[in-house]
């Protein structure tokens, strides 16, 4: 209290000065038509300046929130969309009706990435969610916008994925428009182009065709995106396509995953190794 009355006692007269300056800018704005619409239209200007600057460093704080609500949202629509995609294949013969258990064995979980690689011959990502939500080795990656990889090991709240950047990673492909399916690999070297394998040079390739993953692979729901056709190429001693997909997922930005379960994938991996054992 002491040394708050001798800072009023040192400053009295340049707080008297302030005082009186502020009384006189008072005494003109309320004496002065003019001048006091410019000083209620720059107050207002003003204030409202920094009523956007806060608005916008709180809608700012928000975003962690904001993200969250949108991957858990999103992994209910991608659910919904693949159970759709196998009630309404277009390939499907008239008359077909998928099992309502087969129609809906896709089931999402999201996961924030905490750790990724573009720049290795073989790149991992590291996902923060383990054994103690259910995550399993063999388990599908995908993000928002198409196809990340395949988890590889788990720990109990955390997870390696192989990503699809990953010189032994492949994926079966279909391209939209011809129906052609291919396998999909990355040759090691641009992280935003992989290589389609395996489309016969006689089929109808264009360049800007979507590529989306197959019905033949029971770790991806049919009709997610891989990419689309950049460059395709034809050498005179081969009779498939070198084709290159530019990926549709950026793997410099991934924040979210969804961790995708084949409930019924223990089924048919069974009844696939009792024909590999019967071919031995």
């Amino acid at each position: 209290m002491f040394q708050l009355v001798e800072f009023l006692s040192r400053n009295r007269n340049f707080i008297l000065f302030v005082l009186l300056e502020v009384f006189s800018f008072w005494l003109i704005v309320q004496n002065n038509s003019y001048w006091g619409a410019t000083y209620f239209n720059t107050s207002n200007y003003y204030v409202a300046q920094v009523l956007t600057l806060s608005n916008s460093v709180r809608d700012f704080a928000n975003l962690k929130d904001v993200n969250t609500h949108l991957a858990e949202e999103n992994v209910r629509l991608n659910a919904l969309v693949a159970q759709l995609q196998q009630q309404r294949s277009s390939d499907a013969p008239a008359g077909y009706q998928p099992d309502s258990v087969f129609a809906s064995r896709f089931t999402f979980r999201v996961a924030k990435v905490v750790n990724n690689e573009t720049s290795r011959a073989n790149n991992y990502i590291t996902i923060d969610k383990g054994t103690a939500e259910g995550i399993r080795p063999g388990m599908g990656v995908i993000s928002a916008t198409g196809v990340v990889g395949k988890v590889r090991f788990c720990s109990e709240h955390y997870s390696v994925v192989t990503s699809i950047l990953h010189s032994q990673f492949m994926v079966s492909t279909r391209l939209i428009r011809s129906n052609e399916i291919g396998t999909a690999k990355w040759s090691g070297q641009n992280p935003e182009i992989i290589e389609l394998h395996d489309i016969s040079r006689y089929r109808p390739v264009q360049k800007g065709d979507t590529a989306v993953t197959s019905n033949f692979n029971s770790v991806f729901p049919p009709g997610i995106m891989v990419g689309k056709v950049q460059d395709l190429r034809v050498r005179q001693d081969q009779t498939f396509f070198d084709i290159d997909l530019q990926l549709s997922t950026d793997f410099r930005n991934l924040s979210y995953v969804y961790v995708v379960q084949n409930r019924l994938r223990p089924e048919q991996d069974i009844l696939q190794k009792r024909i590999e054992d019967e071919r031995r």
